[in-house]
């Protein structure tokens, strides 16, 4: 079981970081080839990463087929306490109210994404 929901785990981050990467190029390439103001762009990349933290946490829910909330809310954690070390270790500046805020809302839409994950797949007890 252990083994179970920690390969689950893995497969949510695993997605949630490769849809940021991927969502990061697209972006980048958006901001090479038109005129985004700043304004527009913090309000794409907040939408982005609820959607990834969500699909990250369905997925996680999906192959953990138990325990949706705990291992969502992991899945969001994890991704948060990611981003903050990489900040704090590789910035030297800890988070500000509006990225608490915002991470607080990813581990929601973490949370959310695996509760629906484990109940998508219906009841599998025999």
């Amino acid at each position: 079981m252990r083994k179970q929901l920690f390969h689950a785990l893995l497969f949510g981050w695993i997605a949630v970081l490769g849809l940021i990467l991927i969502s990061s190029v697209i972006i980048a390439f958006l901001l090479r080839v038109t005129s985004l103001d700043a304004d527009l762009l913090s309000w794409i990349a907040l939408v982005i990463g609820i959607l990834s933290l969500f699909i990250g946490g369905l997925i996680t829910g999906l192959k953990g087929k138990t325990k949706g909330w705990i291992i969502g809310s992991v899945t969001g954690v994890g991704f948060t306490v990611f981003t903050f070390l990489v900040q704090y270790l590789g910035y030297q500046q800890g988070f500000s109210l509006e990225q608490t805020l915002h991470h607080f809302g990813y581990i929601f839409a973490a949370l959310v994404g695996g509760v629906i994950g484990v109940n998508i797949i219906g009841d599998t007890r025999e």
